[in-house]
């Protein structure tokens, strides 16, 4: 496994919301590393061939309409498009990659694993996680058949929840969700998870103001707790500049108006936000608020 080529698949926005993450994740990846990396990028397609293809009016491709992020589901689709065959890393885009990607590349399976994610078994977390590509084909759905349904990623989820011996853990480090109150030199893969204090938004919103475009975020955006992880997203983003990366180089075509999940009553994590998030009344209150309610997310909304 040395010398293959690492395999990582990044869920992100297809609007170009989300261009200050993925180069600053891009950066990291490769700033750390010297082994041959390839990053494919799932985003939303009007192409019929692409394998992220979503025709949101006639209901054909991919089903966003549950989804918390514009791609929530992509992750399951991965080792069909590996074609069963060796592993894969996914990744959201929100990462910061502090380490040599090969060695969470380079973990060995444990017999009859699928995954190896944070938490492992019925807690594990995939927003930063390895596949078992052949082990995978037999436990998940058909592409056309996750594609088509609406509930596809919820079901999963359940389905790693109930099969607790899919899931290997790893350090959690390699998935440190907004610091977790490590240092940063502990920290090998930070996750700056809460939607609401990402680092890119400073960046980002003013970015998209000028085309009159809105974040697909429609939560409410509070400062990250952690000045230091602040200042390492700053470092990295400009490092990356100086490097010669350009958000130009991750422009795509707009795919413009999808369905997906409101965040608008979102409280983050208790990381981030304890006190808010620990509140059981508001916890209550948001479930039921949001338990049947989506949003249509237009560049002008």
């Amino acid at each position: 496994m040395l010398n293959d080529v690492i395999k990582i698949f990044v869920g992100c926005d297809p609007n170009n919301c989300d261009l200050e993450q993925m180069m600053v994740l891009d950066y990291s990846i490769r700033k750390n590393t010297q082994h041959p990396v390839e990053i494919t990028w799932m985003q939303l397609s009007h192409d019929a061939n692409s394998p992220w293809f979503s025709d949101q009016t006639n209901l054909l491709g991919w089903r966003t309409e549950k989804w918390a992020t514009p791609f929530s589901g992509f992750r399951w689709a991965i080792p069909e498009l590996c074609n069963f065959e060796g592993r894969a890393i996914y990744m959201d885009a929100d990462v910061i990659v502090l380490t040599d990607i090969a060695e969470l590349w380079n973990t060995s399976f444990d017999q009859g694993a699928m995954v190896i994610a944070k938490g492992g078994k019925s807690t594990a977390r995939l927003c930063t996680c390895v596949w078992n590509c052949e082990i995978a084909k037999n436990y998940l759905p058909k592409l056309h058949q996750l594609k088509a349904d609406p509930d596809g990623h919820k079901k999963l989820m359940k389905l790693i929840k109930d099969n607790p011996q899919l899931i290997q853990n790893y350090t959690n480090s390699y998935n440190c969700i907004d610091g977790e109150e490590l240092p940063i030199k502990d920290i090998k893969i930070l996750h700056y998870s809460d939607m609401g204090t990402q680092f890119s938004h400073k960046y980002s919103i003013p970015r998209l103001k000028l085309d009159n475009q809105k974040h697909w975020f429609d939560g409410e955006i509070f400062p990250h707790p952690r000045q230091d992880l602040t200042e390492l997203f700053d470092q990295y983003y400009f490092e990356a500049l100086d490097a010669g990366y350009s958000l130009e180089n991750y422009k795509t075509s707009v795919f413009g108006e999808f369905v997906k999940a409101s965040q608008i009553n979102y409280h983050g994590n208790k990381i981030t936000r304890p006190t808010t998030n620990n509140h059981w009344l508001n916890k209550f209150i948001d479930k039921v608020k949001l338990k049947f309610k989506t949003k249509r997310f237009t560049l002008d909304d």
